[in-house]
């Protein structure tokens, strides 16, 4: 009997929908028997770092849909020699991440950590608040699902829209579309940087010393991506010297964030334990928005087409 191993825990109704266009097939759901059955799939939905390791013997996988937007935790060069499909959750995350991002911003433009920190102690004070966003320049670095819906929030501000992606096609909501190569001459025109980036090859340490000497010292930079695209001592070295106002952090290096890492401690840095793309519609637009379409396709013997991700790109 042909298998599916989802490696999660989710709600009846979803196994019930599965169930619907794979009757004849076993349906294996959860976090405390994915490791025992992850030999026997032929599918794939959702992923655990531990499952590299258990895959080698997994002869019958052909598909996996990941449960995250990124993929840089997958053995991708693995899975491409075996022939192995991969199709991720890119676009899940777009409102919760843009939410996120503009909280970040706006906390730290109207000093919101600042108050909440004096709010702590009873401390009455102004905190040297005087910046605002309306009409300010957003450089978003990584116009995908989540850079298309942060442009759109920002045009409702007024702002300025700078995008960088690999193509220059021209995207609503944005002024002006660089590539990647153009990097360091967008940011030195912007109020605030906003990295959504996947983890490759390509943008692994993009943000480094130099990036951050040719950002305003007026700037705040805002990383939602991955940790592994800035270099993190450098950006440390950037807030404590002043070369950009102030950082609002969703990933790092090294997580959790270690306990002695200067980051906890900075006034102008706001921190959230990579929760941005949390929200409580997650499982709904995973299973329904994009892998039952994907599971249809397939059974109907096509390659799913949603989020299929390119194994040269690395997403």
């Amino acid at each position: 009997m042909r298998k599916l191993v989802v490696t999660h825990n989710i709600e009846q109704v979803y196994v019930n929908e599965i169930k619907a266009i794979l009757p004849d097939w076993e349906i294996i759901v959860g976090k405390e028997i994915y490791k025992d059955r992850i030999h026997e799939a032929e599918i794939i939905l959702g992923w655990k770092k531990d499952i590299t390791d258990l895959i080698g013997s997994a002869s019958a996988l052909k598909w996996v849909q990941t449960w995250s937007a990124g993929v840089n935790n997958l053995p991708l060069q693995l899975l491409n020699e075996r022939g192995v499909m991969v199709t991720s959750a890119n676009g899940v995350h777009a409102f919760p991440i843009s939410e996120t991002i503009f909280g970040l911003m706006l906390a730290l433009t109207r000093h919101i950590h600042t108050y909440v920190r004096n709010q702590s102690s009873k401390q009455w004070h102004h905190g040297g608040l005087k910046l605002e966003i309306h009409g300010k320049t957003i450089g978003i670095i990584g116009v995908g699902a989540i850079g298309k819906e942060t442009a759109k929030i920002a045009k409702a501000f007024g702002m300025k829209v700078l995008g960088v992606r690999n193509s220059q096609i021209p995207e609503e909501n944005v002024d002006e579309m660089y590539v990647t190569t153009e990097l360091n001459s967008v940011l030195p025109q912007c109020d605030y940087v906003v990295s959504t980036l996947p983890l490759t090859k390509d943008t692994k340490g993009l943000f480094s010393m130099e990036q951050f000497q040719l950002m305003k010292p007026t700037s705040f930079f805002i990383n939602i991506g991955r940790g592994e695209i800035v270099v993190e001592e450098d950006l440390i070295h950037a807030l404590q010297t002043g070369e950009i106002a102030g950082a609002g952090l969703d990933v790092f290096e090294v997580e959790p964030l270690p306990e002695m890492n200067p980051l906890w401690e900075m006034e102008n840095v706001i921190i959230t334990p990579h929760t941005s793309g949390s929200t409580e519609n997650y499982d709904q637009r995973v299973v329904e928005d994009i892998f039952l379409p994907n599971l249809r396709q397939y059974v109907n013997g096509e390659k799913p087409s949603i989020n299929a991700v390119d194994f040269k790109k690395g997403y």
